[in-house]
C-alpha cells in the first residue's frame, strides 16, 4: 500500500483499520458476488463518512420539539449536493451514500467504459440535466448542486475519473468529491491534478496500490468490480 503522506494534499487515503481489513477480504478471488456487494457497500460507508465530514457543513434551519416537549435547534447539511455513480460499478456504492445523507438528493448517472486497446475512456451515457452556468442568485439557479459526489470503486489509470471530473466541472458544479475504494498511485495523481487547483477536486479512497499492469488493471488490486458485482466475469 502507498503511504498517504506521499500523495497530493487533495488526496486522502483512509487508515481506518476496519476498512483495511475489508479491503483484504474484497481482494480475495474467493469472495462471491453477494459478499462483494456487501463489502463494497461497507467500504463506501466508511470512506463516505470521512469524505462528507470534511466536505460538508451543518447549518441551522429552525427549531423543533422533542417527544418530551423540549425545543431544540434543527440542523441540516450545506451546500447542496448530487450523487453521481459511474456505471456500472458505482451503483454498488450508491446506497451507502444515500444512507449517510440526511435527506434525499438528486442522483445522476455517467456511463463510461475503457477502450481495451488504448485504455482511453469512452462516454456512452450521460443524464446530467441541462444547466446554464450563471452568477445569478435567483431561485432557479440556487437549486443547482454546488458539489457533485462522484462514486467509482476503482481508480486504475485515472482516465475514467478525469473524464467524469471534467464533465461535472463543465456542467457547473463548484467542486467534485471523488469517493473510491481502491486506486493506483498514478491514477490518483492524475485525477487529483484535474481542475487546475486542489480546491475543485477532493479524492477520498480506501487504499492505494503502486501500479497497474499492461491491461490497465491495478496490481494486486481487486479485479473488475463491476464484473464481480454483476456476475459478468469473462464477458
Amino acid at each position: 500500500m502507498v503511504p498517504p503522506s506521499s500523495m497530493p494534499a487533495n488526496v486522502h487515503i483512509s487508515t481506518h483499520p476496519c476498512l483495511r481489513a475489508k479491503l483484504s477480504q474484497l481482494r480475495s478471488k474467493g469472495t462471491n458476488a453477494r459478499e462483494t456487494k456487501t463489502l463494497v457497500h461497507e467500504i463506501a460507508l466508511i470512506v463516505g463518512c470521512e469524505a462528507l465530514a470534511s466536505g460538508l457543513q451543518t447549518v441551522s434551519s429552525g427549531t423543533g420539539e422533542s417527544p418530551l416537549g423540549y425545543s431544540y435547534n434543527i440542523e441540516t447539511i450545506s451546500p447542496k449536493v448530487a450523487l453521481v455513480p459511474i456505471l456500472r460499478s458505482g451503483l454498488g456504492m450508491l446506497d451507502a451514500l444515500q444512507t449517510l445523507l440526511p435527506d434525499p438528493v438528486p442522483v445522476h448517472h455517467l456511463g463510461l467504459f475503457r477502450e481495451p486497446t488504448t485504455l482511453q475512456p469512452v462516454e456512452y451515457y450521460n443524464n446530467l440535466p441541462y444547466h446554464r452556468p450563471s452568477t445569478s442568485t435567483s431561485p432557479s439557479t440556487s437549486a443547482h448542486p454546488e458539489i457533485a459526489i462522484l462514486l467509482d470503486p476503482i481508480i486504475a489509470t485515472g482516465g475514467t475519473s478525469v473524464a467524469a471530473i471534467q464533465t461535472l466541472l463543465e456542467w457547473g458544479v463548484k467542486k467534485v468529491i471523488v469517493i473510491s475504494g481502491l486506486a493506483s498511485e498514478g491514477g490518483l495523481r492524475r485525477a487529483a491534478a484535474e481542475g487546475g487547483t486542489g480546491e475543485q477536486v477532493e479524492i477520498w479512497v480506501g487504499g492505494c496500490d503502486g501500479e497497474v499492469d499492461g491491461r490497465g488493471m491495478i496490481r494486486p488490486g481487486m479485479g473488475d468490480v463491476g464484473d464481480r458485482l454483476f456476475l459478468t466475469i469473462g464477458k
